[in-house]
């Protein structure tokens, strides 16, 4: 878990975090306590390019560069909640993108491993996460799609690119009675926030919403 010193100087940033948490993320219908802590602590203004840090708390997404975006407040807290996350879980990650959702995720869980396939981005957020204390995230630039052989099997696993399908590689790689959260449909158009859950091997999914995700960027 991560772990900085509030400043005087955000004071303004945690009353603004405070409010993006009951106005909507709790106020919406988000329930789980660890889940609500989690975004009460994650500052996400450090995770936004500068020019857009006086937005970090706004109910949208917002460019991070290279083509992709932080999601909206919510759709991070309805992600992470609907894995039903326990402090024991290994979590995968699809898309790091600025490290975030992963943050997220850490504060809860006692391992996240998060895969971004923008190098720049990678790099970036491998910094940040450092530099903010999370000794329990590990990173890695490669193609998602294929998830992380060898540190699975996950607990659970959270998809933030939209995908055509579920990725063979990352059902397997998901323990048996486990959850995944995938955005599916066509690039820049509207998709659906799926729920897999893995029964006797096979996937049975779920729609949840609709949604509208970056594309998932293939090697």
């Amino acid at each position: 878990m991560g772990f900085w010193v509030c400043s005087p100087a955000q004071t303004v940033q945690e009353k603004q975090r405070n409010r993006m948490v009951k106005d909507q993320i709790e106020n919406r219908g988000i329930k789980d306590t660890a889940v609500l802590k989690a975004l009460q602590k994650v500052p996400r203004h450090l995770f936004v390019p500068e020019e857009y840090r006086s937005r970090a708390y706004t109910d949208g997404s917002l460019p991070i560069g290279y083509g992709q975006t932080i999601s909206q407040p919510y759709i991070v807290a309805y992600m992470t909640e609907v894995i039903r996350p326990k402090p024991d879980f290994r979590v995968l990650e699809i898309g790091t993108g600025s490290g975030y959702q992963a943050a997220v995720l850490a504060e809860i869980v006692d391992k996240v491993y998060s895969i971004e396939i923008v190098t720049q981005l990678d790099t970036a957020a491998r910094a940040r996460l450092r530099k903010m204390g999370y000794k329990n995230i590990e990173t890695k630039n490669a193609d998602g799609y294929y998830g992380w052989p060898g540190k699975g099997p996950f607990d659970a696993i959270v998809v933030t690119a939209a995908a055509e399908f579920v990725p063979p590689p990352l059902l397997e790689q998901l323990k048996e009675g486990g959850r995944m959260v995938i955005p599916i449909g066509s690039p820049f158009m509207v998709q659906q926030l799926m729920l897999v859950e893995k029964k006797d091997g096979k996937a049975k999914t779920k729609n949840l919403f609709p949604v509208r995700f970056v594309p998932f960027t293939r090697g």
